[in-house]
């Protein structure tokens, strides 16, 4: 008979096998509480706290933005969140049902004595029908007025918890009347929670700048995105617990963590000075049918700040889904399906775009500075000795065609101011040969030209630039007078800066400082000197320079009588954008002011004008533009003209209030020089041509009225487009007008009126004052 109880060996065996296993079941269930209880335990413990708690976000309040004035730019005005607590509505029913019951007992029984509101009439406290009937009433009146679905406030009323959303970004009238039916019978499971909604004073100007919020109240473009950190604050809570079945116990049982409002942000932009660059820069786009917008920017060259920053067309802050430009609205509206939401996305990010920082073009003969300050800086050029010849095109072995200047008879003989003057082409190839491709590139580096600005703003981006290895010689040649590589806008202006205020590369910058609720200041940007690129000899030499431009050339760089400016324009054709068959072009123009010791610098650009009637030069599309915003903007900024003695005896003059006494009258207008004319037999002026405040030159005329019933005088304004500075005058004179003039000086030989205030054949008073811009027929960039 076999033996079948187990050896001992087998059960010592058995008793090691069974502890492994105990062992390793043990190690493994060791091993998944460690897991969740310590390298998981942030994961499940959320799990446990939205097991067992609840919780309301309550949102912080913005930051404002503030321009350097304090004018509101983005500001968050209160709205409202409506919600429904459906266990206390059940109960708000019940207890409605109940009130009904017992008021239809004594009505029944004869012993309910209604009162009434002594001014109405009304009935004071009143019931509805049923319970079931308020029911329905609450959806009809909640889904209208809060603009949602009625089964969405059935579903909520029905819901298993304490706070059921129904609406949103609610206006305070109609949070107001959606109370008012609750607490018209005493029930309080319906509530508002004051929430913010942002919103942009100013719509469209500084847009790109500015940006704008995103659904959720986060920071989506421009400032609103970069400084989103402190105008968005800390959102508190309210947590409140949950029994077993996963509802929410009463508010007894809740904490409230209060939100952290956000900081407020100022900035270096002012308004009055950002309206000005945006109104001449839509004028310039619409003139010139600028086919890929344009841009502006104002800053101070010796510290950074941007005083205005613009993009045309812009959008509105307030609708920005909306697409702004007209044209591609109306291409976009004749595409359907995902044709039509293709387009509406791109229509959409190109308006958002800051042009400024996010967009590269070819800068042209303004780049010529920078050459300049390079070969002055390391002596590589004698300005009271060097010359440089142009013979109109220079030529490159390998080069299958010369390059040209843009004056293809040459401009012969030239020292460097007239070269710089000139804008010559074969001259900064010269210059440039004398750099040599490894000096070109570390001046290049060092004015910031490869390399962001670091501007406190989202989506800078950085031109195409050549690799100092990678540059051939025919590469040095172009790009030493600024076509070949792309730059920014505010790589040109910072770079530019740093040519003119003393070799310092700054940091630019557009918030002043950021302040929290309680008046703290939490950030403070200040003057960044990035690097000294050039000496300050170099500098002041490029100052004087560019001065020298302007008075040589002011038909094609900006002049304003009383203020020195130094500037450059530029003509670049879009090879970054259209490639080489496309005839396109970037027009530019950069100055400065006062010249001698500048504080502001202003860029335009057009990018894609027109190419009708060489409309699309630098100084032809960007010059006058700089020139109105200047206008508008010295004045405003406390900048005082100063006149030489040889321009005081030829400046415009204001014509006073004449009214009145007619010898007095006389006496006024001898004593300024100018001359007048006396319409009537009367001894006393009761009216006057130019009216008070109006400017007109040295030696134009005024009519007074003697009589004072006798009807106005009026002539004809001729057409003075193309006219020299003196058929103008004597033209003007001869229809009884008068003008004043902007531009080149009206003295300059060559002279000629380019535009008129006053549409030729307008009939008008005599005396009235016509502006006419003369400009010299001169191509320089």
């Amino acid at each position: 008979m076999a033996n079948n109880i187990p050896s001992k060996s087998l059960k010592f065996r058995s008793r090691i096998v069974m502890t492994a296993i105990f062992c390793l079941l043990f190690g493994l269930i060791i091993m998944k509480f460690f897991q969740i209880s310590v390298l998981q335990n942030e994961k499940y413990q959320e799990m446990a706290n939205d097991m067992h708690f609840g919780s309301i976000t309550i949102r912080a309040h913005r930051g404002s933005i503030y321009d350097s004035t304090g004018t509101p730019l983005a500001k968050s005005a209160s709205v409202y969140k409506v919600y429904l607590d459906p266990v206390r509505f059940r109960q708000d029913m019940e207890t409605l049902q109940k009130k009904i019951d017992d008021r239809n007992k004594e009505k029944q029984a004869g012993t309910y004595e209604p009162k009434y509101d002594e001014e109405t009439g009304e009935e004071l406290y009143p019931l509805p029908v049923s319970a079931e009937a308020f029911r329905q009433e609450a959806i009809d009146f909640l889904s209208v007025k809060l603009g949602i679905t009625a089964e969405k406030v059935t579903k909520a009323m029905e819901a298993n918890n304490q706070y059921s959303i129904l609406q949103d970004q609610v206006e305070k009238p109609v949070a107001d009347d959606v109370l008012a039916l609750f607490n018209k019978y005493g029930l309080v499971s319906l509530a508002v929670e004051e929430d913010t909604k942002r919103y942009y004073p100013q719509n469209e100007v500084a847009a790109s700048v500015i940006g704008f919020t995103s659904a959720d109240g986060n920071g989506a473009y421009g400032l609103e995105a970069y400084y989103n950190e402190y105008l968005s604050g800390v959102d508190g809570k309210t947590i409140s617990a949950k029994d077993s079945n996963g509802n929410e116990l009463p508010y007894k049982y809740s904490k409230t963590y209060p939100a952290e409002n956000g900081d407020d942000v100022y900035l270096t932009l002012d308004m009055t000075i950002q309206y000005y660059l945006e109104k001449h820069l839509q004028e310039m786009v619409e003139e010139f049918d600028v086919k890929n917008r344009g841009c502006a920017i104002l800053m101070n060259c010796k510290t950074g700040e941007i005083y205005a920053m613009a993009t045309y067309p812009s959008f509105n802050l307030n609708d920005p889904f909306e697409i702004a430009d007209p044209n591609a609205a109306a291409q976009i509206a004749q595409l359907t399906g995902d044709e039509a939401k293709t387009a509406k996305a791109e229509a959409r990010e190109a308006q958002w775009k800051n042009k400024c920082i996010t967009e590269i073009y070819e800068p042209g003969s303004v780049f010529k500075v920078f050459t300049s300050s390079a070969a002055i800086e390391e002596g590589l050029i004698n300005l009271n000795h060097d010359s440089f010849y142009c013979s109109g095109a220079m030529s490159f072995p390998g080069v299958p065609k010369p390059i040209k200047c843009h004056k293809t008879t040459g401009h012969g003989t030239q020292n460097f101011y007239q070269a710089l003057t000139n804008s010559c082409n074969p001259a900064f190839m010269q210059i440039g040969d004398r750099l040599g491709i490894e000096k070109f590139c570390y001046y290049f580096d060092s004015f910031g030209l490869s390399e962001k600005t670091g501007i406190d703003l989202p989506g800078e981006a950085v031109g195409i630039t050549f690799d100092v290895d990678k540059m051939k010689y025919i590469d040095l040649m172009t790009s030493s007078f600024g076509q070949g590589n792309t730059l920014t806008p505010i790589q040109m202006i910072t770079g530019y800066a740093a040519v003119i205020n003393g070799g310092y590369l700054l940091e630019p910058y557009v918030v002043d400082k950021v302040v929290d609720e309680d008046g703290n200041v939490v950030l403070k940007n200040e003057r960044t000197v990035r690097r000294q690129v050039i000496s300050e000899d170099t500098s002041a030499a490029m100052r004087d320079a560019l001065e020298k431009v302007v008075t040589g050339n002011s038909g094609g760089n900006v002049s304003i009588k009383g203020y020195s400016i130094g500037g450059k324009s530029g003509t670049a054709q879009r090879l970054s954008i259209t490639g080489p068959d496309e005839d396109e072009y970037a027009a530019s123009y950069v100055c400065f002011t006062p010249a001698d010791d500048p504080e502001l610098i202003l860029l335009v650009m057009a990018d894609m004008p027109t190419t009708e009637n060489n409309n699309y030069y630098g100084s032809k599309v960007a010059v006058p533009t700089a020139r109105d915003i200047l206008t508008d903007v010295l004045p405003y900024m406390g900048y005082c003209p100063e006149y030489s003695d040889e321009e005081i005896p030829y400046l415009d003059v204001k014509i006073p209030l004449l009214e009145g006494s007619l010898s007095d009258a006389q006496a006024t207008l001898e004593g300024l020089g100018i001359e007048y004319k006396i319409i009537g037999e009367g001894t006393q002026v009761y009216g006057q041509s130019p009216q008070t405040g109006s400017s007109i030159s040295y030696d134009g005329c005024v009519y007074l009225y003697t009589d004072e019933f006798s009807e106005t005088e009026y002539t004809e304004v001729p057409n003075l487009i193309g006219v020299s500075a003196s058929a103008a005058n004597e033209s003007i004179a001869y229809r009884h007008l008068n003008f004043v003039s902007t531009g080149a000086p009206a003295t300059r030989d060559g002279a000629v009126v380019s535009s008129q205030s006053i549409e030729p054949g307008t009939q008008v008073p005599y005396g009235t004052v016509v502006e006419l811009v003369f400009e010299v027929n001169e191509l320089s960039d």
